[in-house]
């Protein structure tokens, strides 16, 4: 079974060889923070209000953390000499100073409750906002991809992008970004309180800190590429999973089970790889903070008792001094954390951002102009198409006209180019050379959503999607309950609902499991029918249906009061096609025939070849 994105590489019935990879593969091992987790900034700054109270919150959260200090220091003073230090102090708390002392630390620690409890609801409403709009201008981008851009990616991989790695990034804004609001305000607090103290003392504590900043650059250059092949690798995960419980069936009828255990084993043991590496680099950074901070501790312990000594700062002030000395080590024990989730996130960025960047190469031109009229004509002129990824010409030259009313059938050997001409007319491809018209205007010079809306189309793959047979009907419309039973009329749909047990609102599972492939396909013929479409346009639709059931759906669809509907029908049943007003015959992308049923059997050619195998008159004439 293979898997969307695979195929560079022999892969050779090994389910660890042919595991797509991104290019970025190839880049270099060293790589720095900050080339697309800044973009998330822009995104916050849409709720500025939000995050600037936020920080605001902080920055008081933060005083009310430190000033406990000070106090300690103040009743440290106190109980050692029996004054006040500083003494504006007496005429606030002289009359009953050891409750004063104690009265002051509460109300530090409520007003502390208070402004985190508010800073953190801010920034994490913040993030919430900025999590909706970055996941939602990445739905977008992917939702306005021509259906071109599908075909090489693996839907797992793409689905992982929009859950966890958007997530991920939500932790940077919520997280990452108040940590990084607190150890500035706290650092840049602290280093004002302890300069008025003692300006010997302070430059102690903040020298060894300077190593830091080698160990961040060391630390930041090696670990964020692990990170992102761990983002690939649950990506892949995802996607291998996905394919496995969406063709569940086919793997236990062909014993695959062990086959894709070793797929699945093969990604979760390169996610582990990866995460082992990055965990190795983590904790090497740690402790060095750790050392650095023990460092800078020792020393203005050490240096405490000559300061002291000299009489520049008093006991109470030394012991506020150790105190935010302390306060300001925590700040570096979480820094490890920081930028391991940093390192993350940009991991994610750079997978979240490669999607919402995308631009879609099938758009409408800058003087397009709506279809504002019907579908009175389709007409092809000297097409030409050839897919990118293929090496030669999918069509070549072909050329033929549809008016109101007329049926035309396609037939031709797998391969032949029939659905790409489908696939032509809606616009999810262009061709190279030719021109496609509508009403006699090039189908460049419309805009795409006006001419879908005024198309019918139903895949040889019918997709339905979770949810009722109600809701797939009326996909994206606002349906009456008259106009929903005319289109399952039509499309011969109307006595199997009724004989379920929930009638129209039975559930039909993930893609319509819950239904047959003949049920399928009726419904999906009834919701293209539902839009009262001027152009039907029909790819292998008939395929699942038996030949009694296809029978009753064209007498229905071709004695349609619509009488200037036109129809285009993709066909290897040529039963499917014979009544139509004109048949073509397609080899190798390349219109060898065309005309009426009765002259093509009587030119005895491609479709009388075709003709005869499936009536088996082929098989009795050579008996």
């Amino acid at each position: 079974m293979s898997t969307n994105g695979q195929g560079k590489g022999d892969s050779s019935g090994d389910p660890r060889k042919g595991i797509s990879r991104d290019s970025s593969d190839l880049e270099d091992e060293s790589q720095v923070v900050g080339k697309k987790i800044w973009r998330i900034f822009p995104y916050v700054l849409r709720y500025k209000k939000l995050a600037f109270g936020g920080v605001v919150a902080n920055a008081g959260a933060r005083a009310s953390d430190l000033l406990p200090f000070l106090t300690i220091g103040w009743a440290a003073d106190f109980y050692a000499t029996q004054t006040f230090n500083p003494a504006w102090l007496e005429s606030y708390i002289g009359n009953s100073p050891y409750f004063g002392f104690g009265v002051i630390i509460f109300l530090c620690f409520l007003l502390l409750a208070i402004f985190q409890g508010t800073s953190n609801y801010l920034w994490q409403a913040t993030s919430y906002n900025a999590q909706h709009d970055i996941r939602m201008d990445a739905a977008r981008s992917l939702i306005d991809m021509e259906a071109s851009y599908f075909e090489d990616r693996q839907t797992g991989n793409l689905m992982s992008v929009l859950s966890a790695d958007i997530s991920l990034l939500e932790d940077v804004i919520s997280d990452s970004s108040t940590s990084i609001v607190r150890i500035l305000i706290t650092f840049t607090m602290a280093a004002i309180i302890l300069s008025l103290m003692s300006v010997k003392l302070t430059l102690m504590l903040f020298s060894p800190l300077i190593l830091i900043i080698p160990m961040v650059v060391w630390f930041a250059t090696r670990v964020q590429r692990r990170y992102r092949k761990q983002r690939e690798s649950t990506g892949s995960i995802v996607s291998i999973l996905e394919n496995v419980l969406g063709g569940i069936t086919v793997m236990q009828a062909y014993n695959a089970q062990d086959f894709e255990k070793l797929r699945v084993d093969s990604e979760s043991e390169r996610y582990r790889d990866q995460a082992i590496s990055a965990s190795l680099i983590r904790n090497r950074f740690i402790p060095g903070i750790y050392i650095v901070a023990g460092l800078a501790f020792g020393l203005i312990v050490t240096a405490g008792g000559w300061v002291l000594e000299s009489g520049e700062i008093s006991i109470g002030e030394y012991v506020t001094f150790l105190l935010i000395s302390t306060r300001m080590t925590f700040p570096l024990f979480i820094l490890g954390a920081l930028l391991n989730q940093i390192q993350r996130g940009e991991a994610a960025a750079k997978r979240v951002f490669a999607i919402v960047d995308l631009e879609p190469s099938i758009v409408d031109n800058e003087d397009a102009m709506p279809l504002e009229s019907d579908i009175e004509s389709l007409a092809f002129e000297d097409v030409t198409f050839q897919y990118p990824s293929s090496e030669g010409n999918v069509l070549n030259g072909i050329s033929f006209k549809v008016t109101p009313g007329e049926f035309v059938g396609i037939m031709g050997h797998t391969g032949a180019g029939k659905s790409t001409i489908l696939k032509l007319i809606e616009r999810f491809y262009e061709p190279q050379s030719g021109r496609i018209l509508i009403n006699g205007i090039d189908i460049n010079k419309l805009k795409i959503d006006s001419i879908r809306g005024r198309i019918g189309f139903v895949s040889q793959d019918p997709f339905l999607f979770f949810g009722t047979i109600r809701d797939n009907i009326a996909y994206a419309r606002d349906a009456t309950e008259e106009e929903i039973d005319a289109a399952l009329i039509e499309a011969g749909a109307k006595e199997f609902v009724m004989n379920l047990p929930e009638g129209i609102d039975t559930e039909v599972g993930d893609r319509g499991v819950k239904l047959s492939g003949g049920q399928k396909a009726r419904i999906s013929l009834a919701r293209a029918l539902l839009t009262k479409p001027n152009l039907l346009v029909l790819d292998e639709a008939s395929a699942a249906l038996d030949a009694e059931t296809e029978q009753r759906i064209q007498s229905s669809l071709f004695s349609s009061v619509d009488s200037k509907r036109m129809t285009v029908a993709v066909a290897h049943r040529l039963a499917t096609i014979r009544n139509a007003d004109e048949i073509l015959a397609m080899v190798d992308g390349v219109i060898v025939e065309r005309g009426l049923h009765e002259e093509l059997v009587a030119a005895d050619n491609v479709y009388a070849s075709q003709w005869k195998i499936q009536t088996g008159e082929l098989d009795s004439e050579a008996a």
